[in-house]
């Protein structure tokens, strides 16, 4: 395992991304975490993030001093590397300008740049910078408003780089990534859908035990996936049940009975009129998600009691840690609550089992081709757990759900026929909290506005937005207006991820 120990940055889940990407494992950890856990889990390689802060101030984030006595080979990123020029002596100070963005990087003959055509571009974010090279250590790159832009030890174990090897942006960085962990480090890349499936399905009977557990099932990709592996690792033991919450799409709750009962032990839950019924008068986003995650929790939790359960599997994936809490101790900012982690009771009679917390979308889709999960499963866009709740702007009632289901049905519908669906990582409709002016049938009118959405991705940490061609848009456009009754505007979303979130709330 590789441990990126977490400083704050926003880019953190890109480097691991990239690292899983070359078929290595690793999971962040908190910047301070301790030298004990990091041998107790068998760490040899670390890898230091960037982050908002400065290594100059009083109260900077600073790692266990000891990773840097032990056997370790490090590689610090950005605020990662100036951390490490501190602890060794460096000098850090406020270059002369900013660098953000886009900067020609001149490297030094080195195996981290084994590979690689350089003078290259690379993507920088910083204020500070390295002004001195540590004793011990020695410059191995430079920019032009960056003396010191790469830098290593002469032992080889430490290095560290000014610019982001995990953006995008950075030519070849994930080349660089490469030649660290495959060159440097000698790690084997044994990191695949086998794998995932085996680490899983352990965890799973190592938790449970023979106890029973009921898994959380919505029919997603994710959900789906984890209750074919609880049952496959307990059995009989396993229960998955399907809660109807009013918030589906159009004919979902029935898709999702004919197509799991036959796969799976399981039991279906109509609950429309609880989940309305607390959400009614909500309209703050954050609410809604912690209201729906608390009564999820309640039905589950009178369905394991009727069941003898002890255990709840829920498909819990790495973003929806990323963006609800700082999972691993770090600094991170919250960017909203997932009904499944965040949106949790304090208290619960259930013990979590989470076997995908650790995994990204796109590794979930590996692990369910591997199990050989139907295409409409294993290739169906994401669909959160909080539903149309979060796809309604504002209050939720019966109209707007209804509305909002006929909309986005067109959408999907229409997508489908001209076979761009699976370009397409997610797509759908939201309804805005206005009314606007039109004319239809040379009366007035003042009805609601859809916005329609659909993005690119990999993982959904990061996400484009996808450009339906104008004459698809014109028709899924017109449909809407003239088949969907109280709606006269359709808006068509085109902002990436950041700087908006895919969904809208």
């Amino acid at each position: 395992m590789i441990a990126v120990l977490d400083f704050g940055s926003q880019y953190t889940q890109l480097i691991v991304r990239r690292i899983r990407e070359l078929k290595i494992y690793c999971e962040i950890f908190p910047y301070n975490v301790s030298e004990e856990i990091l041998k107790e889990k068998g760490i040899k390689v670390i890898i230091l993030s960037g982050g908002p802060g400065s290594a100059n101030e009083q109260k900077s984030y600073l790692p266990d001093k000891r990773i840097f006595e032990g056997d370790y080979l490090i590689l610090g990123i950005c605020y990662g590397m100036q951390i490490m020029g501190k602890i060794f002596g460096s000098n850090i100070i406020k270059g002369n300008i900013r660098e953000y963005g886009k900067t020609t990087f001149y490297p030094e003959k080195d195996v981290l740049f084994d590979g690689i055509k350089y003078p290259g571009t690379v993507w920088m974010s910083h204020y500070d910078i390295v002004e001195n090279v540590p004793e011990g250590f020695y410059s191995i790159g430079k920019t032009d408003t960056c003396p010191i832009a790469a830098f290593k030890n002469t032992r080889g174990t430490f290095y560290g780089l000014q610019f982001h090897p995990e953006v995008v942006h950075t030519q070849d960085g994930k080349k660089i990534l490469e030649n660290f962990l495959y060159n440097i480090a000698k790690i084997k890349p044994d990191w695949n859908s086998s794998s995932m499936v085996d680490s899983a399905i352990k965890e799973i009977k190592e938790k449970v035990g023979s106890s029973k557990v009921i898994c959380a099932l919505s029919g997603g990709v994710d959900s789906s996936t984890l209750s074919m592996l609880v049952h496959k690792a307990v059995g009989e033991n396993a229960l998955s049940v399907f809660v109807d919450n009013g918030l589906l799409r159009k004919n979902e709750a029935k898709e999702i009975v004919e197509k799991f009962s036959p796969m799976l032990n399981m039991r279906y839950i109509e609950a429309g009129d609880i989940f309305l019924s607390n959400l009614k008068g909500i309209t703050d986003p954050e609410e809604k998600r912690k209201i729906i995650g608390k009564t999820f929790i309640k039905i589950f939790e009178k369905q394991a009691e009727n069941f003898g359960a002890r255990f709840l599997a829920q498909g819990t994936l790495y973003p929806d840690l990323i963006e609800s809490i700082s999972a691993f101790g770090g600094p991170t900012a919250k960017i909203k609550t997932h009904h499944n982690v965040g949106g949790l009771p304090e208290k619960m009679n259930l013990n979590l089992v989470e076997p995908f917390k650790y995994l990204f979308k796109d590794e979930i889709r590996m692990i369910a081709k591997e199990i050989n999960l139907p295409k409409e499963i294993t290739e169906r866009h994401p669909f959160p757990g909080p539903g149309l709740a979060i796809r309604i702007i504002g209050e939720i009632d019966e109209e707007k759900l209804e509305i909002l289901r006929d909309s986005d049905a067109i959408f999907i519908e229409e997508i489908k026929k001209e076979k761009i669906y699976n370009e397409i990582w997610q797509a759908f409709a939201v309804l805005l909290p206005i009314k606007t002016v039109g004319i239809m049938g040379d009366m007035r009118t003042y009805q609601y506005v859809i916005a329609l959405r659909a993005v690119k991705s990999v993982d959904g940490m990061t996400a484009d937005w996808y450009k339906i061609p104008q004459n698809i848009l014109d028709n899924i456009s017109n449909r809407i207006v003239n088949e969907v009754k109280k709606v006269n505007r359709v808006v068509y979303d085109i902002t990436s991820k950041p700087p908006a979130t895919i969904e809208w709330e």
